[in-house]
């Protein structure tokens, strides 16, 4: 993951393609941010691919809020320029699953755990975070489980 980050700004570099490159500086700075964070926690500096898709789907999302937000307040030009963010960080992440597939994914992840009450929300979720980390909206995901279990 981190090799293809580094061709793509290498890449963005020679073709002096200006909001590409600085939407994957922001994505590196997010991810030597965490590295410092983990090292202030005296852990191992090396992100797992699964902590890097973690970190780029949160990415996605506040700048999801952030378009939502400037398109409330009438600057188009800021929301769009968000969107364009967006579309670049997502070229890291995994496939987004179907509702159709999303259904059946948190369906088997209630099976596996045999999760029978409301209570067993927490391992629900957890082996779907385990399986599907930047898959899936698990903002989302949560009101599903929920009605599944409730």
């Amino acid at each position: 993951m981190r090799n293809r980050l580094s061709e793509a700004l290498k890449t963005a570099m020679k073709e002096q393609d200006k909001e590409r490159l600085s939407t994957l500086r922001l994505i590196n700075a997010a991810l030597k941010d965490r590295e410092i964070a983990l090292r202030g926690e005296g852990e191992d500096q090396t992100l797992s691919d699964e902590m890097i898709l973690g970190i780029l789907g949160k990415m996605v999302k506040q700048r999801q809020e952030s378009a939502k937000a400037y398109e409330e307040a009438g600057r188009l030009e800021l929301a769009e320029k968000e969107r364009a963010e967006i579309k670049v960080i997502e070229e890291f992440l995994p496939k987004q699953l179907s509702d159709k597939e999303v259904e059946t994914a948190v369906d088997a992840a209630v099976k596996d755990v045999g999760a029978t009450s409301i209570r067993d929300m927490g391992k629900v979720m957890g082996a779907l975070k385990a399986r599907y980390t930047g898959q899936m909206d698990f903002g989302a995901v949560g009101p599903m489980v929920k009605a599944r279990l409730g």
